[in-house]
């Protein structure tokens, strides 16, 4: 038997050795054999061809034929920052666009000029100048602008349309950021006083006229160089045979920009002034930060576009009113509609009636005192009246939409500062007003401190003050699909595209051969359903519990009821991290402990296909190292969710598939905002429907025995808190961050590292974690600099792609049951404010304490005595 297994093993072996040497014969010869293809289809293009440009196509008939855009670039940067260029702002110019590179240098899909009798040296000199001779001879006729291009440059093809429409194309012009040379250079470029050149990194741009002038010449410039620099060359050639200079303008160094910040040039923050005003932008030294100038400007495009359906939503409806058209006709004349009336419909423009409103502070006109919107006051902090913060730190979002305002204002009052001989700077924000109505939209009223400043006639430079009246009005609501396929995405498509025959071929050879000995294929890799594959997704609910046995049971009853009894299998497992009492207490207190693992193990013993466990904790109760250790326990996964929980929550089915959409590995966290009850002693008695009052503190009662005693409760609950989610009742706690759901392997991830075991006692440990979920994402802005300064990064590494979007949204379905706060004297500082702050906000409403207050004149005597003794005591 032995010889036997030993023949066969001889003849797979050399079956095995044949198949995969036929494998990689084949797929060289097909390699060999699409390169030579490719060599011969970039060799057959004719130049009309490569720029796919009809040949009836001029100037005079075509919209796309306003610039040519050349882009010089070198067979080492095609498949980088070519490609980068490409797409992006590449295929959106207004015109045409080519590269052009070395001799020899191919792209299969990249419009691409191999110039003859031109390497890849540095300085570029003689690829500069031939890609101008290879445009005058091709399509001097066809073009009205050609722009000369590095691939380090972006372009803002929208406004560069606007600026070339707006100049006259039959003159000579010559436009680009003037230059004559550094400071060690001046002097040495052979450059007369009154002569300078076009600097070339931020893009050069000539009329055809200008072009027509210089190509005939440009072999007696490449003759006569007199200097390395192959932008000073240019403008020496056009200076000669042309006649003409760059643009003296000041204005140029705006709109052909260029950052002096080398390789990290626009790796930070892209809101500024010279980001918004330039059309191009260089250098660009990274492909990463092309796409990522590519995805601002499409975001300011939207707003653009945005805002002038705004203005037409205006106008229409000024002639609706002038019309004397009726408010629910929305017809101008039978069979002709301004909008669908359905609103389902792809074509529906939206509601002119609310969209069309002019800008103004009484939009919205309130029916009631309580209707009222108040305004929040800004100044170094802000200051709301319904927030459970009254007096708090300027948030983030709210500093950047600000600062946005003003950048957008301050360039309105400065676009005809050129004409008037002044300008006007802001310098400060003094204080201002804000308020939104989710309908219309954000009014701001803002005190600004600018300084005026006249340099033309009588020069001065005065400080005012100046108050800001403003309203960003909402559009329609906007619902788009967002895609996950990134930049290194399509290249992969693109060249899995480009290499179909060989992976035909491959296939076809392994299916053929080793598939029949071996029993193996390689069929075409398809997707499976994203959704059923989420459902599948274990969610283990982390249960952190010292004492509270009613609490639990009634906890308990609530999992069996949503998890446990549901027909369909939701997959969520229950893990409690059980602090276990000390055997120096009482006989009560251990008895307690016992009930609880009792139950637990009752439960586990009744539903065996369910993961209900737990793990047993010594030492002072510490939520933080109860939720860490069970983070790290046997009883999870790294693909499980974790929904850290507290044991007065009451959740339903709803709650399990908002954490199950909403928390994405790798990607989303989700930070739920509960409903938290006030404390039911203080509500006013309500009226059922037959008009019988109902206590509120009726449906708290707990009840001591096991389960079953709790379905009464529940029910009860369930009713009476039905859709009675209001102001009165409670509150959406949204200071709180204990409620969480993460995957195990983002909690647990070096740069989180789960929960802060120093922290003992009650709260802080949740803020803790949210801090290192930030800290971990603002990592990012680091990561933008090491790309810029060359380093390597593994993006297909787990801590390299690392960053978590947070998800906060009021849940309704998760409910904090009320209960009273005992806060230990004996906590930290930060933790006892925190304590006192939760306790104060579950006396109930602002509203329900101002009107105790006011209708209490006990209450009133003792603020106004108290307030004399303090002005009794100060005055003596």
């Amino acid at each position: 038997m032995s010889q036997i297994r030993k023949i066969y093993s001889t003849i797979f072996g050399i079956l095995f050795g044949l198949s995969v040497g036929t494998i990689f014969t084949h797929y060289r010869t097909l390699e060999i054999v699409n390169r030579c293809d490719l060599m011969a289809s970039v060799q057959k293009k004719s130049p009309l061809e490569i720029i796919d440009l009809n040949p009836m196509e001029t100037s005079e008939n075509s919209q796309r034929t306003l610039v040519f855009v050349g882009v010089m670039t070198a067979q080492d940067f095609l498949e980088d920052r070519a490609r980068a260029v490409y797409e992006t702002w590449g295929k959106n110019v207004p015109g045409r666009i080519a590269f052009f590179s070395s001799e020899g240098s191919m792209s299969r899909d990249l419009p691409l000029v191999a110039l003859k009798g031109v390497d890849d040296r540095y300085p570029p000199q003689k690829k500069s100048f031939m890609m101008l001779h290879y445009m005058y001879e091709h399509f001097i006729d066809k073009f009205e602008w050609f722009a000369r291009a590095d691939d380090d440059v972006f372009m803002r093809t929208d406004k560069l349309e606007k600026f070339l429409r707006s100049v006259d194309s039959s003159k000579p012009q010559f436009i680009g950021q003037a230059g004559r040379g550094n400071n060690e250079e001046f002097g040495l470029l052979s450059l007369e006083f009154d002569e300078n050149f076009c600097m070339g990194g931020p893009g050069v741009i000539m009329s055809r006229e200008t072009l027509r002038r210089v190509a005939p010449h440009i072999s007696t410039c490449l003759k006569n160089l007199y200097s390395t620099h192959e932008d000073v060359e240019i403008g020496r050639c056009v200076q000669k045979f042309a006649g003409i200079p760059c643009t003296w303008s000041y204005e140029m160094q705006s709109i052909l920009h260029h950052n002096s910040s080398g390789s990290r040039a626009y790796a930070s923050n892209l809101k500024s002034r010279e980001v918004h005003n330039a059309i191009t932008l260089h250098p660009v030294k990274k492909a990463p930060f092309m796409y990522r100038l590519h995805s601002y400007m499409l975001g300011l495009r939207t707003q653009q576009h945005r805002q002038e359906s705004l203005y037409l939503h205006r106008d229409i409806q000024y002639m609706l009113n002038l019309l004397q058209i009726p408010k629910t006709n929305k017809l101008l004349a039978p069979r002709v509609p301004i909008f669908p009336e359905n609103e389902t419909s792809n074509k529906y423009l939206g509601d002119p009636s609310i969209l069309g409103i002019y800008p103004r502070l009484n939009k919205f006109k309130p029916r009631t005192r309580y209707d009222l919107i108040e305004w929040d006051f800004i100044g170094k902090s802000l200051y709301s009246s319904r927030h459970t913060n009254p007096k708090r730190k300027v948030e983030s979002v709210m500093k950047e939409g600000l600062e946005d305002v003003v950048r957008d204002v301050m360039q309105i009052i400065n676009s005809q500062s050129r004409e008037r001989g002044r300008i006007i700077e802001f310098k400060d924000l003094l204080y201002g007003y804000t308020r939104t109505n989710p309908l219309y939209g954000q009014d701001l009223v803002l005190d600004l401190l600018l300084t005026y400043k006249k340099y033309r006639g009588k020069k001065m430079t005065v400080p005012v003050r100046r108050h800001l009246y403003i309203q960003r009005s909402f559009t329609d609501l906007q619902v788009r699909e967002i895609l996950s396929t990134t930049p290194h995405d399509v290249r992969e498509k693109t060249k899995a595209g480009n290499d179909h025959k060989v992976v035909q071929k491959f296939k076809s050879i392994i299916n053929s051969g080793f598939e029949k000995l071996a029993g193996l294929s390689f069929p075409d890799s398809g997707h499976s359903n994203c959704d059923d594959l989420q459902k599948q997704v274990k969610i283990v609910m982390i249960l952190p519990l010292y004492g509270r046995y009613g609490t639990f049971l009634r906890f308990l009853n609530n999992y069996e009821e949503v998890c446990l009894k549901s027909k369909i299998n939701l997959n969520v497992d229950l893990l409690v991290a059980l602090y276990k009492d000390d055997e120096s207490l009482t006989s009560t207190s251990k008895n307690i402990s016992n009930a609880m693992i009792q139950i637990l193990t009752y439960l586990k013993n009744k539903y065996p296909k369910n993961g209900i466990n737990y793990i047993i904790l010594n030492g002072n109760f510490s939520r933080g190292i109860a939720l860490d250790r069970a983070s790290r326990s046997n009883y999870v996964s790294d693909n499980d969710i974790l929904f850290y929980i507290d044991v007065d929550i009451v959740f339903s089915r709803e709650s399990i598939e908002r954490i199950r959409r909403n928390t994405i590995k790798h990607q989303q966290v989700y930070l739920p905002i509960v409903f938290s009850e006030y404390d039911s002693r203080r509500l006013p008695k309500e009226e059922d429907e037959t008009g019988a009052t109902t206590d509120n503190n009726n449906y708290l009662k707990h009840s001591s025995s096991y389960l079953e005693d709790f379905i009464q409760y529940y029910s009860e609950y369930v009713s009476h808190t039905k859709c009675s989610i209001t102001d009165a009742r409670g509150y959406f706690r949204q200071f709180g961050y204990g409620i969480v759901s993460i995957f195990r392997s983002d909690a647990l991830n070096t740069k989180i590292n789960g929960f802060d075991t120093d922290i003992k006692g009650w709260g802080l440990e949740d803020v803790k974690f949210l801090e290192k979920i930030i800290a971990s994402n603002q990592q990012q802005s680091q990561k933008l600099l090491d790309i810029a300064d060359g380093k390597t990064l593994d993006n297909t590494s787990t801590e390299n792609s690392f960053m978590l979007k947070m998800i906060r949204t009021p849940d309704p379905s998760l409910v904090h049951i009320f209960h009273p706060i005992d806060c230990d004297k004996g906590l930290d500082e930060a933790q006892y404010k925190m304590c006192l702050g939760t306790k104060a906000n579950t006396l109930g409403s602002y509203r329900n304490v101002e009107f105790n207050v006011i209708n209490n004149k006990s209450i009133l005597d003792y603020v106004r005595s108290s307030n004399s003794n303090k002005v009794r005591n100060k005055g003596s």
